[in-house]
C-alpha cells in the first residue's frame, strides 16, 4: 500500500517562482516542480479499508477557500541540515484545516501525528551540504517571496519512492468551498434602547 499524506498543491506560478530557487548548493537533491507541495498531515502506510475510511472523512470537510504566500526560506538541522523549504504565511483557515485532518485522523484510530505542524515547501533534500554552504545559500535568497495565491481545494497523495520527494500520485481531491462574506445587517431588527427613567 502506498504512503498517503494530505497536501495543497502549489500553483503553476508559485512553483515557477520557487524554481528558480534551485542550484547553486553542493549535496542538493531538488524536489522536482510538479511535486512541490505543503503537507497537512503524514498518514503513511495504512490497508484498503482505513484509507477508505479517510477518504469518507476528509470528503465531508466543509471548509473556506483561503489565500497565503511563500514567504522566506530556511532549513531543518541545524547542525547537519537534511532539507531546504520555503516558508508559508500565517493563514488561520490552513491552520483550523490541518486541525480538523489530524482530529479526523485520531478519531479513525491513526496515532497522533508526533511533529508540531510547521507549513512549508520542501525544495531540497540534503545528502552532504556542508553548514557552511547552506548558511551561503540561504543568506543569498532569504528575500523570497511569492504573491498572494488562493487554495480552492486539498488532496491525498500518495507516494511509492521509498527515499521521499516524489514522484506524487494525487489520489482524491477535496474542494474547499467559497468563502462567505460577513452577513449583512438588517437593520429593520434594530430597536432604539429604552429609557428605564
Amino acid at each position: 500500500m502506498p504512503r498517503l499524506f494530505t497536501a495543497l498543491e502549489i500553483p503553476r506560478n508559485a512553483a515557477m517562482s520557487l524554481s528558480l530557487l534551485r542550484g547553486g548548493l553542493p549535496g542538493a537533491r531538488w524536489i522536482d516542480v510538479e511535486n512541490y507541495h505543503i503537507t497537512l498531515r503524514f498518514i503513511g502506510d495504512v490497508d484498503n479499508r482505513t484509507a477508505d475510511e479517510v477518504v469518507d472523512r476528509l470528503d465531508r470537510i466543509d471548509r473556506p477557500k483561503f489565500q497565503i504566500k511563500l514567504d522566506g526560506i530556511g532549513a531543518f538541522g541545524s547542525k547537519k541540515p537534511h532539507s531546504v523549504w520555503a516558508g508559508v504565511t500565517q493563514s488561520p483557515e490552513m491552520y483550523a484545516l490541518q486541525a480538523e485532518i489530524e482530529r479526523i485522523c485520531q478519531r479513525i484510530g491513526l496515532p497522533p501525528d508526533p511533529r508540531k505542524f510547521t507549513p512549508h515547501v520542501t525544495l531540497a533534500r540534503l545528502k552532504s551540504s556542508r553548514v557552511e554552504d547552506v548558511v551561503q545559500y540561504l543568506a543569498g535568497r532569504g528575500n523570497f517571496q511569492t504573491s498572494l495565491f488562493t487554495l480552492p481545494r486539498f488532496v491525498l497523495l500518495s507516494s511509492r519512492d521509498s527515499v521521499g520527494g516524489g514522484p506524487y500520485l494525487t489520489e482524491e481531491v477535496f474542494p474547499l468551498r467559497e468563502a462567505m462574506s460577513a452577513p449583512v445587517s438588517d437593520s429593520s431588527f434594530l430597536q432604539p434602547a429604552k429609557s428605564l427613567a
